[in-house]
């Protein structure tokens, strides 16, 4: 049986009356390779960002190598061991990719 690394479970979000993330759960195991697809607007980044401490969730639960963990602040997310990068193309805007 493959170790659990992450489990996610009923985890919510709303913004206003906007519900973002609805009771979402995942179980992400040792030596597995995992992809989020949606449209948009389902959620994806809203996801990561409960996930990583940037948004506070509204209810559920999640454990990190079998203990519980609470995304709060960015920089303990960090020591916890996940870490995550940002889209942003805009960054460079004046350099050119030579």
């Amino acid at each position: 049986m493959s170790e659990t690394i992450l489990k996610v479970a009923n985890v919510s979000k709303r913004f206003g009356g906007l519900q973002a993330l609805s009771e979402v759960g995942i179980h992400i195991e040792r030596g597995q390779v995992y992809g989020l697809i949606g449209p948009n607007g389902a959620g994806k980044t809203t996801f990561f960002n409960v996930l990583t401490g940037l948004y506070t969730p509204d209810s559920g639960s999640f454990e990190l190598a079998g203990k519980p963990y609470t995304p709060s602040a960015v920089h303990e997310v960090a020591k916890a061991g996940i870490a995550r990068t940002f889209q942003n193309i805009r960054l460079f805007a004046d350099m050119t990719a030579l």
